[in-house]
């Protein structure tokens, strides 16, 4: 397979995954995807924001939030993100911790 497939098969799962995680499931938390699996629509994010740096392409936190979620981060926590309690958020601090570079967070 040459590079340019590769990229375009790539990027088609990725959108796949973006759009399971914003239109088919939005009722999965944040606190719990990265309890679970190390890391949430935020790390997503964040990436994107990463891989636009890594292209010279300056993108705010914000902009690259707003780019994943469809939406600004507030808007969609707001309509989608329930208060979690003590118990998760102490797994939040220890997943955090184990899989976010603290510089990044």
């Amino acid at each position: 397979m040459d590079d340019a497939t590769r990229t375009r098969i790539e990027a088609a799962a990725f959108r796949r995954l973006q759009q399971h995680l914003m239109q088919d499931r939005p009722d999965v938390q944040n606190i719990d995807l990265m309890n679970m699996a190390g890391f949430c629509r935020n790390c997503l994010s964040r990436w994107m924001q990463e891989a636009a740096a890594e292209e010279g392409i300056e993108m705010s936190k914000e902009e690259a939030r707003a780019a994943f979620y469809g939406m600004p981060y507030d808007d969609w926590k707001a309509l989608h993100q329930t208060e979690a309690g003590p118990e998760k958020q102490a797994a939040f601090e220890k997943a955090f911790a184990a899989n976010v570079d603290p510089d990044k967070g």
